[in-house]
């Protein structure tokens, strides 16, 4: 069966929209965009339209992933990238997606924007938030209409930190096959150590990865999401995608980081803050004022806190902002904890506590 099949019918008989660009990227005169004929700015020309999908970043990006300029798409971050899969599959309605709370809230957003139900097998805090398999796997079996159409894993989870095991990932796979597209998040895959999903990709064409730009790369003000799948998932998301998604200024600075010298920078970046992580993790047990570590595979740690209501309060008043978890389930006493430069960490340390010579009260959950 074509993965095509489980896009939604409409869709797949529209015609997209044609921009002008698109219709003819070559010439000497451009007469035909209703642009201004000459830029505001001196030496920037910025004033014809974009490429729609540039050339010479999508074979930067499949480069840097080991993938084809037709296995990629990029856009406005992945939350782009979530939502054009949401609406290529999802019939208003009728069809759902599968996630697993606490997780990354725009799986649910998108879809709830498109109408589209959104079942939940939770994650157990019991359970170090690992992958709740067996639940959906009964949740896929019980699909008996075939309307779970996308099935989300978050790798490593946002905000939880851990990643998907490779048996869990093939285990998924196999669920899926001709009934569900498999969306991937790596978005911190970078500073795991474990396989990247992409190693799958060849034998798994409903299979989608998502990455980014903005985390390990540091390029979150330009908004550069990248899903990669299948050539034919590639061009049905092109098909609905609105024209001109991608600025050329940030078009210039994506190109700049995947050059072979920032992709040295950055993994030197990769390490500064994966060696933070865990002088944070190992450091945050002198707090009197957190019961419990996370461990995390990202740039982040989830944090258990006494009142954690009252302490991002007061680390607000002290210019320190974190992340609440509260809305999560089973993160209600939780905050979450970016990993930032060594004297940003340790400014934090310092008004948690750390300083004190108190007895621990820390303790860190299991993975």
């Amino acid at each position: 069966m074509s993965i095509l099949n489980l896009a939604r019918p409409d869709i797949l008989a529209m015609t997209g929209y044609s921009s002008a660009r698109m219709e003819a990227a070559g010439g000497r005169i451009f007469l035909n965009a209703n642009e201004a004929p000459t830029s505001p700015i001196d030496g920037e020309p910025c004033n014809r339209y974009p490429e729609p999908q540039p050339d010479a970043l999508r074979a930067a990006v499949a480069q840097y992933l080991g993938v084809t300029p037709p296995q990629c798409l990029v856009g406005r971050g992945s939350d782009e990238a979530i939502d054009l899969l949401t609406r290529a599959f999802c019939r208003a309605g009728e069809d759902a997606v599968l996630i697993s709370p606490p997780t990354f809230g725009m799986y649910a957003v998108c879809a709830r924007i498109q109408n589209a139900r959104v079942l939940e097998v939770p994650a157990s805090a019991t359970a170090a938030f690992a992958y709740p398999l067996d639940d959906a796997l009964a949740a896929l079996a019980s699909d008996q209409a075939g309307q779970i159409k996308l099935v989300y894993l978050c790798s490593p989870n946002n905000p939880t930190g851990q990643v998907v095991p490779t048996p869990v990932l093939d285990a998924m796979l196999a669920a899926t096959r001709g009934r569900a597209v498999l969306v991937v998040d790596e978005a911190y895959q970078e500073f795991a150590d474990t396989p990247s999903a992409l190693t799958r990709l060849p034998e798994a064409e409903h299979l989608v990865v998502l990455r980014t730009l903005s985390k390990a790369h540091g390029l979150a003000g330009e908004r550069l999401g990248i899903a990669i799948a299948a050539p034919e998932i590639i061009a049905l998301l092109q098909k609905i995608m609105a024209p001109y998604p991608l600025p050329q200024s940030s078009v210039a600075r994506g190109l700049s980081v995947l050059a072979p010298a920032a992709l040295t920078r950055t993994a030197e970046r990769i390490a500064m803050m994966n060696a933070e992580r865990e002088r944070l993790r190992a450091r945050l047990a002198d707090s009197p004022l957190l019961t419990a570590v996370l461990p995390s595979d990202a740039n982040f740690l989830a944090v258990r806190c006494l009142d954690a209501a009252a302490l991002y309060q007061d680390l607000l008043s002290q210019g320190i902002v974190l992340r609440s978890l509260q809305k999560y389930p089973g993160l209600g006493d939780a905050l979450r904890i970016s990993i930032g430069t060594p004297a940003e960490n340790d400014a934090l340390l310092a008004a948690l506590g750390c300083d004190l010579a108190t007895s621990p009260l820390v303790r860190t959950e299991a993975a």
